[in-house]
């Protein structure tokens, strides 16, 4: 049975290509706004986008490259199991935040910003920008497509399965990152997948 994931028809369920475009753009935008306050604090989030941070830390590579790179081997539970629609809008999202994220130092800049508003602020940006990802069906790779996955078969909420793996990831960077910086992450990655458990809820939004 086709899943839903991979339907393109404009319909009152089911966003147009340019609604797509719209959303995708949108979120991968406020993403980026949401990455860069955490980085600029040196704080780190979840997911992929943690483990770009982490790594981006470590090397000093940039992190939308390493982001790009971290999510290539994903696509192939995305194809498998949630359809071409879905991979290739992802593969789009991840592509536009990679873009965004090397762009962002050259015209998006931030001076003093209070740890706490900043973790606070950067965890509801980037919860709001993957929740416009989600309703169109498209995410931010790695952990986003496994959660989306486990809540489509499963009915488990999206923001649930990602707040546990990324607790772990936080774990792991206490390898590169200060412990105070960590305890404002955990703040920050609380703050965002809660907004996503409240919030994404399919039987409450159907249009894919």
């Amino acid at each position: 049975m086709t899943s839903g994931f991979g339907r393109w028809s404009a319909t009152a369920t089911h966003h147009s290509p340019l609604e797509d475009a719209q959303g995708i753009l949108t979120g991968a935008l406020m993403v980026t706004i949401g990455l860069s306050i955490l980085a600029h604090l040196g704080f780190v989030t979840g997911g992929t986008a943690g483990l770009a941070l982490i790594v981006s830390y470590a090397t000093g590579w940039n992190v939308g490259i390493v982001f790009f790179l971290i999510n290539l081997p994903f696509y192939g539970l995305a194809i498998t199991r949630l359809g071409w629609a879905f991979t290739i809008k992802t593969f789009l999202a991840v592509a536009c935040l990679s873009v965004l994220t090397a762009l962002q130092p050259e015209y998006f800049t931030l001076g003093a910003v209070n740890p706490l508003v900043g973790a606070v602020l950067g965890g509801v940006l980037i919860g709001y920008g993957l929740l416009a990802l989600y309703r169109h069906r498209a995410s931010l790779g790695g952990v986003g497509i496994l959660a989306i996955y486990l809540q489509d078969r499963l009915g488990w909420k999206a923001g649930l399965t990602q707040l546990a793996v990324d607790l772990v990831i936080l774990a792991v960077s206490f390898a590169v990152a200060d412990p105070v910086a960590i305890v404002y992450s955990i703040v920050g990655a609380v703050v965002l997948n809660l907004w996503l458990a409240v919030n994404h809820r399919p039987d409450r939004y159907i249009a894919a």
